[in-house]
């Protein structure tokens, strides 16, 4: 019985029972009254007193009201909206709620991406993985036990395939046994005219493979030094004194990559993005090297020798209390004196040697010998002007440090994150012309940050500021330095309390055309991962023009054609691989990133030098240092119109 052809016109309390017993039983159609939107089920309204008394419009007790009929056909119409609802919501979230560059094996393209073959490469298929030979396994001493297990997975791959090859092996054996025989019979004669250790070493050459491009490990073996682990491991174990600001033991979790940051605000990929220490490069270098394709335990085939000293963890020790310069300068001599007596050393006499120093080159630069002068003298010492020294800021006056990125946020597993974060940046849009991450820096008279601040300020919606004022500010944040320069065309760098910055690397990662103020910031620092024509990427504007107010940024950007900068956009794109340091726990399949650049560029110095010592010439070690930047960037020592951004009244503090 439908309750909506029910005709009440008095109701005494059996009545009212009996209406409620319908309502129990599923007899519910809906009443509201006439004005009101708010539907209620029918007896709700009995239970006030007011019962329905037919279909459509009905008048009870001097109030009007709508009997609503519940029939199956109202009841799927409902339904209907319902699942329509349902699917819209569904659709939306579908499109806009789920970062499909992410996904893996989901690649999208670019009409900008060169290499767009690449970015169809499916995931699910793994890495070749190079071969494994015992005549090259590295097994060093106790500060190297984790290379060997870093070796062992190799070997743990191919145990199968090797024990095929010794069944087969065992087979050809039975097969034809005469084959022995007749080794052992022409193996004297063989033996004449056979140079062992020349032809061992080509094997070795031959043999062991690279993973990016198949190359040969000629000329690119690695013997890494033996030193105490109390120069490196034993380091991570006092995490705690490495720094008296802030507990570093935080950011040496996944192997100095740091914890895991996840997707907050969708700024980031779902995976392969870490709260990485700018000064954990010692630790994530020294990892990706554990990983290197043609690392040796035989010193005499190597053609560079790595030093694995964590001197920058060393020397933040010492430097903001009141320790003396022989507490500070201890672990470098130690070290260097290891070194020097080593038989590897007297090979080029340490010109094939290199080491890592995490942080900027004046932390190891003290000139004169007072316990007030900042850092220690590491980069003084006569050992180490015969090394190679890679750090995150080298001096543009001295030979002997390179500068390679600061450590971003973002670690890439594979060839496909970084396809994938190179497509989501292309996607973007950005609405803001340019802005600035930093703070002032009232104590330093030459710095422009504060005329750069001002000028932000007035430009209203075409800058944006995140100014950082003390420890808690959201600079310290990764997501809000990254969507502010997500959102921006220009990106602001100028030199803070040295020339360069971090966030010069982390507006390259979020496809910002950097700004500069000084060739010193960028182009005579890392001539290993960028352009020589640094035009191609990136905006020069004098220092000087800005401190005397000649220049407006706003004017010199806005004038810049939109063609120019979308062009200069995508360089800056292209260029994300080489200023970032893949994660230690897998290889990059044909990228190269920026430890393999600065690997590569270790071996060429060193080849050059190599092959001068055999000519008995030492051109690249014998030049007026105070000009390195320009012998190292542009080959010559001739004048130049940078000379003015590199003067320098005192040589005494650097």
């Amino acid at each position: 019985m439908d309750s909506g052809e029910t005709n009440y016109s008095r109701f005494d309390s059996d009545e009212l029972f009996q209406a409620l017993s319908f309502a129990e039983k599923g007899e519910n159609g809906t009443v509201r009254c006439e004005g009101s939107t708010v539907e209620r089920t029918w007896w709700q309204w009995c239970g006030e007193g007011v019962c329905p008394v037919g279909k459509g419009r009905q008048r009870w007790k001097g109030r009007w009201f709508w009997i609503m009929d519940n029939s199956l056909i109202t009841r799927s119409r409902k339904k209907c909206w319902f699942v329509f609802f349902f699917l819209f919501v569904s659709w939306y979230l579908l499109l806009y709620g789920i970062d499909w560059s992410s996904v893996p094996g989901i690649v999208t393209t670019s009409r900008y991406e060169e290499n767009s073959i690449e970015s169809f490469r499916p995931t699910s298929i793994p890495p070749p993985t190079p071969p494994h030979h015992e005549n090259v396994n590295v097994s060093f001493n106790s500060n190297s036990s984790s290379i060997n297990n870093a070796t062992t997975i190799d070997a743990t791959k191919n145990e199968t395939r090797s024990r095929e090859d010794e069944s087969s092996s065992n087979e050809n054996d039975i097969v034809v046994p005469d084959l022995v025989e007749l080794e052992k019979e022409l193996e004297p004669l063989l033996r004449k005219n056979e140079p062992k250790k020349e032809e061992k070493k080509v094997v070795k050459i031959e043999n062991q493979g690279d993973n990016k491009g198949q190359k040969t490990c000629e000329g690119r073996y690695i013997y890494v030094a033996e030193i105490p682990s109390k120069f490196n491991e034993d380091m991570l174990n006092q995490c705690n004194l490495l720094n008296k600001w802030e507990d570093m033991c935080q950011y040496l979790v996944n192997m100095g990559l740091g914890p895991d940051l996840g997707n907050p605000q969708r700024a980031f990929s779902n995976k392969g993005w870490f709260t990485t220490n700018q000064f954990s490069l010692e630790v994530l270098f020294h990892n990706r090297m554990k990983q290197y394709d043609c690392l040796t335990n035989d010193s005499s085939i190597a053609s560079a020798v790595f030093v694995p000293y964590y001197s920058g963890f060393d020397v933040a020790r010492y430097l903001w209390d009141d320790f003396n310069t022989s507490m500070r300068d201890a672990g470098s001599i130690e070290v260097a004196k290891l070194l020097k007596k080593k038989p590897e050393w007297r090979t080029m006499w340490g010109r094939d040697h290199f080491m890592i120093a995490g942080r900027i080159t004046w932390d190891f630069r003290r000139g004169i010998d007072e316990d007030t002068a900042w850092g220690n003298n590491l980069m003084l010492l006569p050992e180490a002007q015969n090394m190679t020294i890679l750090t995150i800021e080298s001096s543009p006056w001295n030979r002997n440090d390179f500068a390679i990125p600061y450590p971003t946020y973002f670690h890439p597993s594979s060839d496909s994150d970084v396809f994938q974060w190179q497509n989501k940046m292309r996607r973007l849009r950005r609405r803001v012309l340019f802005s600035f991450a930093g703070a002032p820096r009232p104590h330093l008279e030459e710095s422009i940050r504060s005329e750069i601040m001002e000028q932000c300020l007035v430009t209203r919606r075409k800058c944006r500021l995140l100014e950082c004022k003390d420890l808690h500010n959201k600079c310290n944040k990764p997501v809000h330095v990254m969507k502010l320069f997500q959102n921006s065309i220009f990106c602001l760098q100028p030199s803070g309390d040295s020339f360069t910055r971090r966030s010069t690397f982390d507006s390259i990662l979020a496809g910002c055309i950097p700004v500069f103020f000084t060739p010193g910031s960028m182009y005579v620092q890392y001539i290993w991962h960028l352009p020589k024509d640094y035009t191609k990427y990136s905006v020069l504007i004098p220092e000087n023009d800005v401190r005397k107010k000649k220049v407006s940024i706003e004017n010199v950007l806005s004038k810049i054609p939109r063609s120019q900068v979308a062009a200069m956009r995508e360089e800056v794109i292209k260029l994300i691989p080489n200023v970032v340091y893949a994660d230690p726990r897998s290889r990059l399949e044909t990228v190269e990133d920026a430890f393999d650049l600065a690997v590569k560029g270790v071996l060429e110095r060193v080849d050059v030098m190599r092959k001068e010592m055999r000519q008995g010439k030492n051109t690249s070690m014998v030049f007026d240092e105070e000009y390195s930047w320009k012998y190292y960037t542009f080959g010559t020592l001739e004048k130049h119109e940078w000379d003015h951004f590199f003067l320098r009244t005192s040589k005494e503090k650097y």
